[in-house]
Formats: structure tokens, C-alpha cells, sequence
């Protein structure tokens, strides 16, 4: 394995979703640009070859979560993981990315210095533990916010005398055999709702057990108005039309929720009762606390989730975990429920830009005191993007905008003679969390995490029209600072930003 050339134009960390769509963007955009992409694992995928749990799938449609420049072909919608990993390596094939991609490589510390109007990235080897260095005038951060490394478990009481497996989503087994085996999936989002239909034909019994209850709405897995759009208008314009619909309900499906919670609860509830047994206790296992969207709202695709439950080979138990016991777990309410194998589904940790520490001119980047601008670069720290998508929509969305814009920033500093630039926020302005999202891997990183402002650009948009109309109006305006190497203008960092 060869390392990383001495000095790139455009450094992107990740070879995920994220930074493989921005290599395409700044090889098509920019092609006399170097880029090198540096990833941690062994293989391109991110997210989708990271977990391997049963029946790993998108929870977005892949008309949206798809790039715009490549069109979704499969039939499947709401498609599983191998479906997704063929669609990135495709892409990565198609536009002869694989070269530039260096496996093994985790970004570990990168220092801006004004004079040079470069990045020094050091870089540790995976495989040997070898350090090296790469000079870069900018660096994409593309790493997504999830630790890869580690994924959130609570600490359980008894779990030392637990007689079974305990299981993290994140750190699945290959050769964990669960056929006939009672499961209890910790757990109530996206992960939990999905092992549960996956592994029931093969368990004995598989029972959720949730502290609190998430909205779940079915949605068919293939999109029969995609497919017919396909159909009658081609291949990438009916993509095209699926996408502008797709955005469309989106927006309407997470507004509706915004201003008439009471309606979209009531709603969900009635789609909910429609899909269980009569009888069910749907406002004990299907009635959260908050209202719809102040958290993801789940999809299950072709209704498997109710399926199952219907069919009786999966449960669902609204209660929190008192002790683990040689059996299984008892539950706060007194319950015993027996289990061969735990499966903790209780949410993952947040690492921002992957854990990189930063240094601009000898002084350390403290994120919570940056403030981010138009959803990509922090206060004071220049030629640094960090790719953040929707939390209310398919991540892919913002990603595509936020990528065309980089590269339209580049074109700006090219024909000026620029080196540098970075964002200037006023230190009086209020700020907020990076984030207005009540899950618990959100709520538990706040305190490390960048701050938003009160309006644009400072605002962590979650509105893909909103942010179309930003990113592609005007490159610049009086919030950026632009300078060229050897200039005495400097970035100033460390200022806490207020709030």
C-alpha cells in the first residue's frame, strides 16, 4: 500500500457516500485539481459496509438518498445494503475514482499555517501504525458524525451474569447463529425496527423492548410511480421527476408534522391500528411522548415490521430494563423475559469531522466555539469543509448541494488568485446547538459539537429548498475573508461564540 502524495489540491477524509460524491464533484468540476481520499477502513462503503446486521437497509428512498448525477436503476426503493454498496462502487468505477483512494489512512490532526496557505495532515497507517504527513490546500471532511469505532451502550446491571450473547448492532458477528434462539432487541429507531422482521423466520421468538415508543410509518419498498416514470420517460429523467416528487413529500410529509402535530399523530396512529391485530395496545407500543419529527420518524418498508408482529413471532415490550438476568432480562414493571441472545439497539456516539484535531497558526480549533456558515465551513478555520446532510431527509440531499457549492468556491478563489478563505462570525451574534434533533446520540454530543446562529448563513438548514436557494445564489458575501499565502490577514480562532 503506498501513502498519500506529499501535497493535493483537495484532501477528502472518507471514502463514504459523502466523499466519494464529493470526489466526483471536484474531479468533474475541477479536473486539473489533485485529489486524494484518505479512509480509515479497508474498503469504500462508509456507513453501508460498516454494519452488517440482518437486514441492514436505507431508511430514506434512494431517489433522494441517491446522487443526482447517477440515477437509482434498481426497482427497490427503500433498498437493503448490498443493493447500496453496488450503487457507491458503481459510482466509484464509473468515474475512475479507485485510484485516488488511500485504504487504511485515518486522518489524525490537521494544522492550517496562514503563511503557506496549506493543511499539514498527519496521517496514521491502520496497518502498520505508521505516520505520515500530506500538505493539502483543502480538506473535505466527508467522515459523516458517527464514531465508527464504537457505538452507544448503557450500562446494563447484571450483564456479568447474563448466561447468554449480548450483541452491539455495530459490532455484529459473522458467525452469530440465532435460529431458534430467543432474541431481545434493545431498542426503539431505525436499527431495532428493521432486526426485528430480519430475524424472526429464523428465531424462535424475537421481542423488542423499548423504553419509549418511535413513530413508524409503512411505506411500499418499490416506488411503483417511480418505476412507471422510468418507464415512460427513460432512465435519468424519470429519475430526475422521481427525485423533484420524492423532495416534494418529504417537505409536505415533515411540515404537516411541524404545524398540525396533533393531526400527524392521530394520523400515524389510525395507519398504525390499520396494520396490528385487533385489539392491540397501540397507544402503550406505538404512542411516543413527543410530537412527529422532533425525531426521525421511522420507515418500514411493505409493512414487515406490523407483518411480523401480526404473524406473532415478534413482540413488542414498552418498559426499561431493570436487570439482566442469568436468563435474560427483567424488566422495571417486573416482567421476565427469557433470552438466548440480547441485541443492544441502543443508538450510536457522535464523533464530528472524525475525530481530527485541528490547529489554525499554532492555536487549537475548539469546535463548540466555531460557528458553522452555510452548513459547511466553521468560523475561523479556512480551506476546511465538513459534509453534514438532513436529519429530516435523506442525508444525500444536502450533501449534493453542499458539493456543488464547494466547487463553484473554488472556481471563485481561482480566477482571483485567492488561497484561502474562511468565515468571520460576529462574536455578539446568539447562537444554538448544531443540531435541533431530540434523539439521544444528538442530545448526548451537544456540548461538543459546533453552534448555528439565528438566520442565514448561520443556520444549520434542514429545508432542501431553503438551502437550493442558498447554495446556488451568490459565491460570496460580507461574512467571508479572503487572503492570499504570505498576506498578513489571518483567521482568528478561539473566539467562544455566545449563547
Amino acid at each position: 500500500m503506498t501513502t498519500a502524495p506529499h501535497d493535493v489540491d483537495v484532501l477528502i477524509v472518507g471514502a463514504g457516500i459523502s466523499g466519494i460524491g464529493a470526489a466526483r464533484w471536484v474531479r468533474t468540476e475541477h479536473p486539473g485539481k489533485s485529489i486524494v481520499i484518505l479512509e480509515a477502513r479497508e474498503t469504500a462503503g462508509g456507513t453501508w459496509d460498516l454494519f452488517r446486521y440482518p437486514g441492514i437497509r436505507s431508511d430514506s428512498d434512494l431517489h433522494t438518498f441517491g446522487y443526482d448525477f447517477k440515477p437509482w436503476t434498481d426497482r427497490q426503493a427503500i433498498a437493503d445494503a448490498p443493493r447500496i454498496l453496488d450503487y457507491l462502487h458503481e459510482t466509484i468505477d464509473e468515474n475512475d475514482l479507485a485510484s485516488l483512494v488511500r485504504y487504511g489512512h485515518r486522518v489524525v490532526s490537521a494544522a492550517w499555517s496562514s503563511d503557506a496557505a496549506r493543511w499539514l495532515v498527519d496521517i496514521e497507517r491502520t496497518d502498520t501504525a505508521e505516520r505520515v504527513q500530506v500538505s493539502a490546500r483543502w480538506i473535505f471532511c466527508g467522515s459523516g458524525y458517527y464514531d465508527y469505532d464504537e457505538g452507544f451502550s448503557p450500562e446494563f446491571a447484571g450483564t456479568d451474569r447474563f448466561r447468554g450473547e449480548i450483541v452491539h448492532p455495530q459490532h455484529w458477528p459473522e458467525d452469530l447463529d440465532y435460529t431458534d434462539k430467543r432474541i431481545v432487541v434493545i431498542g426503539s429507531g431505525a436499527t431495532a425496527v428493521t432486526l426485528l422482521p430480519a430475524m424472526a423466520d429464523q428465531a424462535a421468538h424475537v421481542t423488542m423492548l423499548q423504553r419509549t415508543p418511535t413513530y413508524i410509518i409503512p411505506l411500499p419498498r418499490e416506488d411503483a410511480i417511480a418505476n412507471g416514470l422510468k418507464k415512460v420517460f427513460g432512465t435519468e429523467r424519470g429519475y430526475a421527476l422521481t427525485r423533484h416528487k420524492n423532495v416534494a413529500q418529504q417537505r409536505v410529509l415533515f411540515e404537516l408534522c411541524q404545524r398540525f402535530p396533533s393531526v400527524a399523530r392521530r394520523m400515524i396512529r389510525k395507519i398504525n391500528e390499520s396494520q396490528l391485530p385487533e385489539g392491540y395496545p397501540v397507544d402503550t407500543h406505538f404512542n411516543p411522548p413527543y410530537n412527529p419529527w422532533d425525531q426521525r420518524l421511522c420507515v418500514v418498508p411493505d409493512a414487515d415490521l406490523f407483518r411480523t408482529i401480526r404473524s406473532g413471532k415478534a413482540s413488542i415490550v414498552t418498559d426499561s430494563v431493570d436487570t439482566f438476568t442469568e436468563n435474560g432480562i427483567r424488566t422495571a414493571g417486573g416482567e421476565e423475559l427469557e433470552a438466548d441472545i440480547v441485541i443492544t439497539a441502543t443508538g450510536l456516539n457522535i464523533k464530528i469531522i472524525g475525530g481530527i484535531e485541528l490547529t489554525v497558526d499554532g492555536r487549537p480549533v475548539s469546535l463548540p466555539d466555531t460557528v458553522v456558515y452555510r452548513g459547511m465551513m466553521l468560523s475561523g478555520v479556512p480551506n476546511f469543509a465538513l459534509a453534514i446532510g438532513y436529519t429530516n431527509a435523506s442525508w444525500t440531499l444536502k450533501i449534493g448541494l453542499l458539493c456543488e457549492y464547494f466547487c463553484k468556491l473554488l472556481a471563485h478563489m481561482d480566477s482571483r488568485g485567492y488561497d484561502s478563505v474562511w468565515a468571520v462570525a460576529d462574536p455578539d451574534m446568539p447562537t444554538r446547538p448544531l443540531l435541533d434533533f431530540g434523539a439521544g446520540y444528538v442530545q448526548r454530543a451537544l456540548d461538543t459539537l459546533p453552534k448555528q446562529g439565528p438566520k442565514e448563513p448561520w443556520v444549520m438548514s434542514m429545508s432542501y429548498y431553503a438551502d437550493r436557494r442558498l447554495f446556488r445564489g451568490k459565491v460570496t458575501d460580507d461574512r467571508l475573508r479572503f487572503a492570499r499565502a504570505g498576506d498578513r490577514a489571518a483567521p482568528r480562532v478561539g473566539e467562544p461564540a455566545q449563547g
